[in-house]
């Protein structure tokens, strides 16, 4: 099975990633494809951009640590305490996620410009000098992406602590352990590996994150890898031999903690979930239930309340300021982009692509997290490195050689909805695979041999047994990757066609061509269309909500 498995990953992953190669090593005219002259000259050239390689890891490291820090107390709040409205709460952290890092972007330039921000205007009309606080900034940068990547982490750890024994727990506080000491010696080594995935996620998420750090890297002159491959991109002639360098080099860094998370989850069992009944349950936490409601709903007002307050105000203004009394309100911009024929269809494709890529995906990443992590094929080792290629470079990067591949095959795909969901379906495998693999790790081999010892076939055992317990992670990774697909920026620039336009990158062109007013209204629009998608969904799905929660 390994076999098959090894050749789809390798027509989706290594087919471009060897166009990418090729263009590294164009040491002669850049507009030349395939190649005239082949040398190392892009890749000797990497220690010139030392210092963008330096922001780039100072950025990547903050943000990951905030995420990871967000995510871990978020989901043990919502998955392991009562506090009133568990239930919408869990739903609203999903938000941030759907919110384009772009549209995040934008609403806290807004917020916090140094300045003209709202914060800023705000904090001087108080009499207050200079900026209180300026998100121009390499750590307003990773706050930013923190914001909104750290959901991404709240969703991957809550799937793991939702298939938690809480018995385990119960022991340590008849041992006379408390609350706080229970969750750093008990819970937290127990969802080691769901923290772990979502770790190792998020920080090659951040290593090849681009809205923020243009949006807001840009005006001060503060660049990353992916900025830098931004402007190789746009530069004349195009110098797309360091763009694919500058990317690939990213793998050396993904490999490494690739390698480091494969080693820390060998040396120790994970597995909670054993023969013996037990019902996943929340604890009472008595008036402390009040002060975690506090936090839940300050991320909710940060990552979402506040930024996209600052989009409304900001769309229905002619210029952006927080007076009201000096506002000039209009819904022009409003008008002008539902005038947009364009907008429909890329709303209208958005969704589609989601809808097929989170379905394919969702079943391909549980055959794919099956072999590495359950059977004992050969190979499986190194069909996880291939799975996570992706992630390890700028999706930016990864478009340019889904581009040069698909360009060079004699099927009329290229501007199509097929080419977009298989880019789609690729880079998105490496979330799907670490969403499952920390509630795989989770369930004891002993269970499955159970039912093949009582005469259950495969089938029978998947279907009665793995899967059930399997299922919070698979609902994960179906809701993760679909909002993934549909927020999609990287790829699409290079890939989408005429007819097959989505609508992050007509957000992007809103936002370079016209004002902040149009792109706010698109922005939007965009999120409301989405959250109503979303909305549709989780209402079909209520049953298994039940179920799982």
């Amino acid at each position: 099975m390994t076999a098959p498995a090894l050749l789809l990953c390798g027509c989706l992953v290594l087919y471009p990633v060897f166009f990418l190669l090729q263009e590294s090593l164009n040491a002669g005219d850049p507009m030349q494809f395939p190649p005239l002259q082949y040398g190392l000259d892009n890749f000797r050239a990497i220690p010139d951009d030392a210092r963008v390689i330096g922001n780039t890891a100072l950025v990547a490291l903050l943000a990951t640590g905030m995420a990871i820090a967000f995510g871990f107390v978020l989901a043990w709040i919502l998955t392991r305490t009562v506090i009133p409205g568990r239930r919408l709460l869990e739903r609203l952290m999903e938000l941030p996620y759907y919110m384009t890092p772009l549209v995040g972007a934008l609403a806290w330039g807004v917020l916090a410009g140094p300045k003209t921000g709202f914060i800023n205007q705000l904090w001087h009309a108080l009499g207050g000098g200079g900026d209180l606080v300026n998100v121009y900034s390499p750590l307003g940068i990773a706050w930013v992406m923190a914001l909104f990547e750290g959901t991404v982490a709240f969703v991957m750890i809550a799937a793991a602590m939702k298939s938690m024994d809480p018995s385990l727990e119960e022991s340590s506080r008849v041992l006379g352990a408390g609350k706080l000491r229970t969750t750093l010696m008990v819970t937290l080594p127990l969802v080691a590996p769901g923290v772990l995935s979502a770790a190792v996620f998020v920080f090659a998420e951040m290593l090849g994150a681009f809205a923020a750090a243009f949006v807001l890297g840009i005006p001060g002159r503060f660049f990353v890898i992916t900025t830098a491959i931004w402007e190789a991109t746009l530069s004349y002639p195009p110098d797309y031999g360091r763009a694919a360098a500058l990317g690939l080099s990213l793998f050396a860094v993904m490999l490494l903690t690739l390698s480091l998370a494969r080693l820390i989850m060998r040396r120790g069992s994970f597995a909670t979930i054993s023969g013996k009944a037990f019902r996943p349950r929340a604890v009472s936490v008595g008036r402390l239930r009040w002060a975690l409601l506090a936090i839940c709903w300050a991320y909710v007002a940060l990552a979402v309340i506040l930024p996209l307050a600052a989009l409304l105000l900001t769309s229905l203004q002619s210029f952006a300021t927080v007076f009201l009394a000096q506002s000039r309100f209009t819904f022009d911009n409003y008008r002008a982009a539902l005038q947009m024929g364009a907008l429909g269809l890329a709303f209208t494709n958005s969704l589609i692509l989601g809808l097929a890529v989170a379905s394919i995906g969702a079943l391909v990443t549980f055959v794919l997290v099956w072999i590495i992590y359950r059977s004992r094929a050969p190979g499986r080792g190194l069909l996880e490195y291939v799975v996570m290629f992706p992630q390890a470079v700028p999706r930016m990067v990864f478009g340019l050689g889904l581009l040069w591949a698909w360009v060079n095959i004699p099927l009329p795909i290229y501007g199509t909805l097929w080419l977009l969901g298989l880019a789609y379906l690729t880079v998105f495998l490496p979330l799907g695979l670490r969403t499952l693999a920390g509630v795989v790790l989770q369930v004891d081999r002993g269970l499955e041999e159970c039912a093949r010892v009582c005469g259950a076939s495969w089938a029978r055992q998947m279907r009665t047994v793995t899967l059930p317990l399997l299922r919070p992670g698979l609902v994960a990774a179906w809701v993760l990757v679909f909002i993934a697909s549909v927020r999609e920026l990287g790829v699409s620039i290079f890939l989408m066609g005429p007819n097959s336009k989505v609508i992050a990158p007509a957000i992007v062109n809103a936002w370079l061509s016209s004002s902040a007013g149009l792109s706010s209204a698109m922005a939007l629009l965009q999120t409301g269309t989405v959250f109503a998608g979303l909305v549709l969904l989780l209402v079909l799905f209520r049953s298994l909500g039940r179920e799982t929660a």
